[in-house]
């Protein structure tokens, strides 16, 4: 069994491109979003439609809940500057786009041979805001995953790829498809992003339990003459990145 985990597309349609071409290469059995899908990027149809023709589980970002929901925009924690791109990002989709979104799930359980189980969420099992890091301590974790039967938990909203063990649990962070971040968020500092996107494969096979961190490069000219093209309120900001 061959999972890729996807997550924060972002509207970014050309990094979604690349790593949809990738996966055909990697003999995967099924695909999964952890959320973050249309606002932000250029192309947030174009994502949208994908998604819907993969027919593949996709759970609802803090960014998701903030197109749907625009005036409620704080509440899902979206920074000030960014609002904007939603209203943009909303005007772009229809009414059956905005359904499709509505129906994204907020956790999603996979149970593979050998007792592994793996809980798939956006932020954290009990929030898509929250962040869990590397650096994120032992007893936050506690409290994100207590009562959890899973052996696995795989999410997205960081920006940032990573594989951490927590006692007998694996967590990971399947990176960025959009907008892979350099350094991890801090309030006030706007990120930067990296010139690849990201995701991950989770693989099992007989007694073997297999993560794969891929990394694959895609045109970001072509990204660039996109957002120019689009009118998106946060292009000079995507101008900076690359």
């Amino acid at each position: 069994m061959r999972i890729a985990f996807i997550s924060d597309i972002h509207g970014n349609f050309t990094a979604l491109q690349a790593v949809l071409n990738d996966i055909k290469l990697q003999n995967i059995d099924e695909i999964i979003c952890l959320g973050d899908t249309v606002s932000l990027g250029p192309q947030p149809r174009e994502v949208l439609e994908t998604l819907r023709e993969l027919n593949c589980v996709i759970i609802k970002g803090n960014h998701d809940s903030a197109i749907l929901d625009p005036e409620e925009a704080e509440k899902f924690e979206i920074t000030e500057h960014l609002i904007p791109d939603l209203y943009w990002c909303r005007e772009k989709l229809t009414k059956e786009d905005l359904d499709f979104i509505e129906s994204f799930k907020s956790t999603h359980e996979v149970n593979l041979p050998n007792g592994v189980n793996i809980l798939c969420f956006h932020g954290s099992p009990l929030s898509p805001t929250d962040i869990i890091q590397a650096t994120t301590p032992p007893e936050v974790l506690d409290k994100y995953f207590e009562g959890q039967q899973a052996t696995v938990f795989i999410g997205g909203h960081s920006h940032i790829q990573m594989y951490r063990r927590h006692g007998d649990k694996l967590i990971l962070n399947s990176g960025s498809v959009g907008n892979s971040f350099m350094f991890a968020f801090s309030p006030g500092n706007a990120p930067r992003l990296l010139p690849w996107a990201e995701y991950t494969i989770i693989s099992q096979n007989e007694n073997y339990l297999d993560v794969d961190l891929r990394r694959v490069y895609f045109d970001t000219e072509k990204l660039m003459e996109l957002v120019i093209a689009s009118g998106i309120p946060s292009a000079e900001w995507w101008l900076q990145q690359y």
